[in-house]
């Protein structure tokens, strides 16, 4: 039924939550499980010193670098255990921009058939029932979107 899930990943309990289900669908449906980490770069325009930014965005690539691994582990769990196909197809990418935008964004140009992500980031408070890029991504996408707590 799928060919291609996003799995927007911050590394967030929410965002591994959203992994196990995008694992157990795509290894279900074989379809590609492509991993993206946004690195949000709007925050950093007005930082006055140029090093700052450079060495905030280098923390935040290995922030995000962390969180794919993980995800690559546990598709590795999954495969060693019997669970999921050894031929589980998983894809790991990281960009630049406004988190939403650029999840938009890639459903386009990757031509993604279902999106899976957390209803709430690391950075988001949890005072809303959907986290703002959830909600963002949920109204817009044109396609499904399967919202995990």
């Amino acid at each position: 039924m799928y060919k291609k899930i996003l799995l927007p990943t911050d590394g967030s309990k929410y965002a591994n939550s959203a992994a196990k289900h995008a694992i157990w669908i795509g290894n279900s449906s074989d379809a590609e499980i492509i991993a993206l980490n946004v690195i949000e770069t709007s925050s950093l325009v007005g930082l006055p010193a140029e090093d700052l930014i450079v060495r905030i965005k280098e923390m935040l690539k290995e922030e995000g670098k962390i969180a794919l691994d993980h995800i690559a582990d546990m598709v590795n769990e999954c495969k060693e255990s019997g669970e999921c196909k050894e031929d589980i197809k998983l894809t790991l990418k990281t960009k630049e921009g406004s988190p939403a935008d650029v999840i938009l964004k890639t459903i386009q140009e990757d031509d993604i058939d279902l999106v899976i992500m957390g209803t709430s980031g690391k950075h988001g408070l949890d005072r809303f029932l959907l986290g703002s890029v959830t909600e963002k991504v949920v109204r817009s996408a044109k396609c499904s979107v399967l919202a995990v707590h």
